[in-house]
């Protein structure tokens, strides 16, 4: 297949880098130093066991229009950077183009396909003019859920922390010709990538626990076991995903494992720094739309209550104006 990795960052790093070993025709979208080093070195990949592969047969272009029409995109930057990506999108579309969408929270598509009363509806926490919709048609879409934590060590270099899996599923469930296709793809690469019948509840049960450690842990500076062994965090976090249960089920989602099952799931990850932290830490800008705003939204469209999670919200959205307005960073730091 032809891929194009849109995000030449940790996961889409990962994924190009596995896929190009195992003999696709694999190019980054890449920009500044990521672009002159994936052109130069190929792109080099650190197991969790510290062992290394090394993709010497990908490329890197900047200009979509000169990677051309694909088989499949992955689009692999962040939720709130889709719309920086759109104005060269449509160069990498063919007829059959099938456009991944390995974005965390809630993605702009969510209500397209899904039977019932709000189907078609626009989520404008994360698509607000409809600009996404409008590049992306639904049906290129497979939606995707991400497992694995990476990290992007330099450029044209990840190191996978944990983790291989991607889900895959169609926006209304089926199982096509083409997502099998895909999905048996990912797993000559070396990734598990089942096809999911439940792609949304797949998207919820992951945002469970993004869309509370993420902005507490970004607040606070701690890690996700600091949160979940600290009683008034820990609490304040089940308190977020009680709301977030309550719209999700209030949208037909099933949460298939229990509460105090997914905090566990986070404490037993140690001492971990969410992707929130790291960019408060980094200075970059904090994916608050897709994990927190967007819940908000659907609160409001299924009439269902998010005090908490509002509050939290809020007060993370004034930590990301403050550090914007300063061009900052903020990082906590032993004493000398």
């Amino acid at each position: 297949m032809k891929i194009a990795v849109v995000g030449a960052g940790a996961i889409g790093g990962y994924l190009g880098a596995r896929l190009a070993l195992a003999g696709e025709d694999v190019t980054f979208i890449a920009r500044n130093r990521n672009l002159q080093a994936i052109n130069e070195n190929g792109f080099r990949l650190i197991n969790e066991d510290g062992s290394e592969l090394h993709a010497t047969s990908v490329r890197a272009v900047q200009r979509m229009a000169d990677a051309g029409p694909q088989d499949v995109v992955l689009l692999t930057v962040k939720a709130h950077q889709v719309r920086d990506v759109l104005p060269q999108l449509r160069e990498l579309f063919g007829p059959q183009t099938m456009v991944v969408t390995m974005l965390n929270g809630v993605p702009w598509w969510y209500f397209h396909k899904l039977a019932g009363p709000f189907e078609g509806r626009a989520v404008a926490s994360v698509d607000p003019d409809g600009a996404i919709a409008a590049t992306i048609e639904p049906e290129r879409i497979i939606g995707s859920v991400v497992y694995p934590a990476s990290e992007l060590l330099a450029p044209g270099v990840v190191k996978v922390i944990e983790g291989n899996r991607f889900s895959l599923g169609e926006l209304d469930n089926s199982r096509s010709e083409r997502i099998e296709a895909l999905s048996q793809t990912l797993m000559r690469a070396g990734f598990k990538s089942p096809v999911s019948r439940d792609i949304r509840g797949e998207i919820w049960l992951k945002l469970w626990g993004n869309l509370s450690f993420n902005p507490i842990s970004a607040l606070t500076h701690a890690t996700l076991e600091d949160i979940c062994l600290f009683p008034p965090t820990r609490e304040l976090a089940a308190s977020m995903m009680r709301e977030a249960q309550a719209v999700g089920e209030a949208l037909g989602v099933q949460f298939k494992i229990p509460l105090d099952k997914r905090i566990a799931g986070a404490q037993a990850v140690g001492a971990h720094k969410t992707s929130m932290l790291q960019d408060v830490e980094q200075g970059r800008a904090l994916e608050l739309a897709a994990l927190v705003g967007a819940v908000i939204e659907l609160g409001q469209v299924t009439n269902t209550p998010t005090p908490t999670i509002q509050a939290i919200h809020a007060a993370t959205q004034l930590l990301a104006r403050t550090l914007a307005a300063q061009h900052g960073r903020l990082m906590v730091q032993p004493q000398e």
